[in-house]
């Protein structure tokens, strides 16, 4: 063989390879439009369920804030921080609490009516002539809270860390049951 046909050989063989490629390509052209068009078609799918889903609640953040007779009353306020709020007079009725803090609040004279105050830091808030009829505080923190004139009536305080004062205040003029828990009042406290 001579070096001449060697060179042709090879530079067939590229010619060759380089025709099948360019076959495949085109042959897989169809398919490649297709994949994209199920991609786009995907991801308009995912989007569209993305923006038509309901957003999830995000925790807010009142810290500091002057918010004297707000109207909280039945929104979901999970994990919110009202840490050092003034909230006097405010209206948290039937409202989702559940984790919130209200670390140094002044939280008097508002409506806790019916609330979820489920694990909420209540550490050193004034609930000063607050209502806090039938409102669940179970594994909520209230070591240095102040409960001076505030309505109990049915609030569930199971788990609650209270002061040995506080506590004996709230026993008082605690009673009821709690609709939710169907936990009495005075129990809860620790009262009997």
């Amino acid at each position: 063989m001579s070096s001449r046909r060697i060179g042709k050989t090879v530079s067939q063989q590229q010619t060759d390879w380089l025709g099948n490629v360019l076959s495949v390509m085109r042959s897989q052209r169809w398919h490649y439009k297709g994949a994209i068009v199920r991609f786009l078609f995907g991801s308009a799918l995912i989007i569209s369920m993305w923006v038509l889903s309901p957003l999830p609640v995000l925790a807010d953040d009142y810290n500091r804030d002057f918010l004297v007779g707000a109207d909280f009353s039945s929104k979901d306020l999970t994990d919110s921080s009202f840490t050092k709020a003034n909230l006097r007079g405010s209206n948290f009725s039937h409202s989702d609490l559940h984790g919130v803090s209200f670390f140094g609040a002044n939280l008097e004279g508002a409506n806790f009516e019916g609330a979820d105050l489920r694990n909420a830091t209540l550490d050193a808030a004034r609930f000063t002539d607050a209502k806090l009829t039938n409102a669940n505080l179970e594994g909520a923190f209230a070591f240095n809270a102040k409960f001076g004139g505030a309505i109990v009536d049915g609030a569930d305080f199971t788990d609650v860390d209270v002061r040995l004062d506080a506590q004996v205040q709230l026993c008082k003029q605690a009673k009821g049951v709690n609709p939710a828990t169907g936990r009495k009042t005075r129990q809860t406290l620790g009262c009997d």
